[in-house]
């Protein structure tokens, strides 16, 4: 669920009727009237203004094209640019963080600058080109000279994918936290029910885009091949659907152009605390010596130049930040549902009968419970805790919320110990690892080292063996050869009949699980002729007489191989799992009879998956619960605590502890030296319960207000001080022109006696 415009949902229909206290009067007389009669022409349909139409479309399309190109965003990472894990994660999180940083800056421009309009319609452009420029750099052909299927120059594909994202966070960041105010400002004010639905409807396409582009874009990255030269996953196609998305968002956006109420910018509030606190501190760091007396809060020291209405608000908005200060570890543990937990489903088994859930769609889980427990948690729940008089108010909620964000990485912890119990053990940097493959027609006795075993014809040793330095292998009683190991390697040797002694031949296998879940899959000929061996339309070559095969990466599902030479054809077929690898041995006994595809033996090398990915339900279940209790709760709390024309701070406020959540994200991604990743998930999970801890301390002295009650004992008391002021002032006149008096008859009288000795 989007945080960043769950947030503007929130605080749009304040922020959109907002106006910075000092520029309202100087502003209304000159935009009042152009305003009411751009607002008496916009066209209304069933009561609403057209104009919110285009609005809702632009924002349907951004969305998909923003959470389209993120969905898979980490496994291009991964195997395009062939990123290890921890630096794929760390990049993504840096994205993540701009793309909650620029919102601020979107801001300030919209409102004091260039207005919602062009700021929306000049950075969705910026916007747009960064989609561009990233499904441009992920076409591998620009580069592949060779022709090989890899690019020959992935400094030019990196620098474009970083020029791309820089782009696209300046773009959504910057229009974020503009489109849902600018269409509030098309309602008048008789429209308070018409405002409200449109936001529902706002939210709702909001959801939408996301939901069906993180269904979508894994489904063209995952099911279809792209390239001239070679195919390979399609991630121009995944990327480049989000971009042609964004061109139409931009399209319908400006089509509404001349519909639209497009109120001048009238200045940035958040300029202007910031620019009180800064004062405020200045001021009191000039007052700091002791002669000077203290005042009851350091933001007092700005009522030089503030006036007092002013400085109570930007004392509550502070009250409110200073709570924000523990929650990005909240969101360091959320945004790891597109890192961190994407990668653990890249292991795991996504065959769910009638469909395959690709990896980067276990996202939708996220989106598809938020809609179910919303409702849930409103009508149920909260009403059943209210009615056992638990006083559970909403800083008890966020703290409820951060539990069960830990309980999630525990839950993630669990899962990806299961998981590693099936990953196969790799050869270190000074080990070697190999298998060994009888292709005689009797069984043979094995010494390799200090391991004795005994391969039946046409069978191979179940699992790898490991070694750390060279060893003697002895086959049956009187062969004997001395193998050198090749540190870091894995590789299978052959045994074949030559006359009436067995030689080894030695294949070097792969050291890794397939990418994406892909199948390795490679044929060993011990057929007496060469034979050709087809998947598809990709070929595992023209194999000789005791001769192994290239790879061929395979996707899960029903594998049909056709065998043939000038001799016949055999249809070989093989059910495979995800990240797999199997070396298929065709024995010497083989024929091309209708049941030549009996005599195959698949070894296996590296075995399928056997998580689940339905294991990962229940993390995503508790960290949805989490977001529920903490994130939306959270974003009523402050919406309630915050002054009228102060929301829009408490709302930049909000999306600044999103993006220093990222930030923390990349920091320990970087910084830990764990070796195991479950144990990188408790970490997680033990910062944040710490976290919470400190929250709940917190909160216990935290005093609830009413921002509207103090605000309007402002306003009551602001006559009386100006009218104090006034009597003073005519008082001071007073005073002063009585004493000018006084000075002047004085003047006069010395003036006459000075005639008067000179007339003497």
């Amino acid at each position: 669920m989007d945080r960043g415009h769950k947030s503007l949902y929130l605080f749009a229909e304040a922020f959109s009727r907002r106006r910075d206290p000092e520029s309202t009067h100087t502003a209304a007389m000159k935009d009042n009237d152009e305003t009411k009669k751009s607002k008496q022409k916009t066209a209304v349909i069933c009561g609403y203004p057209i104009s919110i139409f285009f609005i809702v479309v632009n924002e349907f399309c951004e969305r998909f094209s923003y959470y389209g190109m993120r969905a898979v965003l980490v496994l291009y990472f991964k195997y395009f640019l062939k990123w290890d894990d921890d630096f794929a994660t760390t990049i993504y999180h840096t994205f993540v963080a701009l793309c909650y940083l620029t919102p601020i800056l979107g801001a300030i421009v919209a409102d004091s600058w260039l207005g919602k309009f062009k700021t929306i319609v000049y950075l969705s452009i910026v916007y747009t080109l960064g989609q561009v420029v990233m499904a441009i750099s992920a076409i591998h052909d620009l580069t592949d000279t060779n022709k090989d299927g890899t690019p020959d120059n992935m400094t030019l594909h990196v620098a474009l994918s970083m020029v791309g994202l820089m782009l696209i966070a300046l773009g959504t960041g910057g229009i974020k936290p503009c489109v849902a105010a600018f269409g509030g400002d098309q309602f008048l004010d008789h429209q308070e029910k018409q405002r409200s639905t449109f936001f529902s409807i706002f939210y709702l396409s909001i959801n939408a885009g996301s939901l069906l582009s993180t269904v979508i874009t894994p489904i063209l990255r995952g099911t279809l091949v792209c390239g001239i030269y070679t195919k390979q996953s399609c991630y121009p196609l995944a990327f480049g659907v989000p971009a042609a998305l964004m061109v139409v968002a931009l399209v319908v956006f400006i089509l509404g152009s001349g519909m639209y109420i497009k109120t001048p910018p009238q200045g940035n509030i958040m300029v202007k605390v910031c620019t009180c606190i800064g004062f405020a501190i200045k001021n009191r760091f000039r007052h700091r010596s002791s002669q000077y007396p203290k005042r009851e809060h350091w933001m007092d020291w700005s009522d030089e130049k503030y006036d007092k209405l002013l400085i109570a608000q930007v004392k509550m908005v502070l009250k409110v930040l200073f709570l924000y200060i523990p929650l990005p570890m909240f969101w360091a543990l959320f945004d790891q549902q597109g890192s961190r937990w994407t990668l653990q489903a890249t292991i795991m088994d996504g065959n769910f009968g009638i469909l395959t859930i690709q990896p980067d769609q276990m996202q939708t889980v996220n989106p598809i419970l938020i809609l179910i427990m919303v409702p849930i948690m409103d009508s149920v729940i909260y009403p059943l805790i209210a009615k056992c008089k638990l006083n559970f108010t909403p800083l008890k909620r966020m703290t409820v919320g951060m539990l069960f964000a830990a309980l999630a990485f525990v839950a993630a912890a669990l899962v990806q110990l299961q998981i590693d119990k099936t990953l196969p053990t790799f050869p270190s940097s000074t080990q070697s690892q190999l298998k060994y493959i009888n292709m005689m027609s009797t069984q043979l006795d094995v010494k390799a080292g200090n391991n004795h075993f005994t391969l039946k014809a046409f069978t191979a040793n179940e699992d790898y063996l490991t070694f750390g330095s060279p060893f003697t292998l002895l086959l049956g009683s009187n062969v004997s050869y001395p193998i050198a190991i090749e540190k870091g390697n894995r590789s299978t040797s052959v045994i074949v009949q030559e006359g009436t002694l067995p030689k080894l031949i030695t294949f070097s296998d792969i050291t890794s699980k397939p990418e994406q879940g892909a199948n390795a899959i490679r044929f060993f000929n011990g057929f007496n002729l060469a034979l050709n061996i087809t998947w598809s339309d990709q070929s595992f070559g023209n194999i000789p007489t005791n001769d192994m095969s290239k790879y061929v990466l395979i996707p899960q599902g029903v594998a049909q191989y056709q065998i043939e030479n000038a001799l016949g054809v055999c249809d070989y077929k093989q059910e495979l799992g995800f990240g797999s690898s199997y070396t298929i041995v065709i024995p010497p006994t083989f024929n091309f009879e209708s049941t030549c595809e009996q005599v195959l033996i698949p070894v296996v090398d590296i075995k399928p998956n056997i998580i689940h990915m339905a294991w990962q339900i229940p993390q995503y279940f508790l960290m949805t619960v989490g977001e529920v209790v903490f994130s939306v709760t959270g974003l009523e709390f402050a919406y309630s605590q915050a002054p009228s024309n102060m929301k829009s701070v408490l709302q930049a406020g909000w999306l600044l502890t999103v993006a220093v959540g990222n930030i923390i994200v990349l920091i320990i991604a970087e910084a830990a030296t764990l070796k195991d990743q479950w144990a990188e998930y408790i970490l997680f999970a033990s910062l944040l319960v710490l976290v919470c801890f400190i929250f709940s301390f917190m909160a216990y002295f935290y005093t609830y207000i009413d921002p509207a009650k103090i605000e309007a004992e402002f306003a009551h008391k602001e006559p009386e001080e100006k009218k104090r002021k006034s009597v003073e002032m005519s008082r001071k006149d007073s005073v002063e022109q009585r004493s000018e008096g006084r000075k002047s008859s004085h003047s006069r009288s010395e003036k006459d006696e000075e005639t008067l000795q000179t007339k003497i």
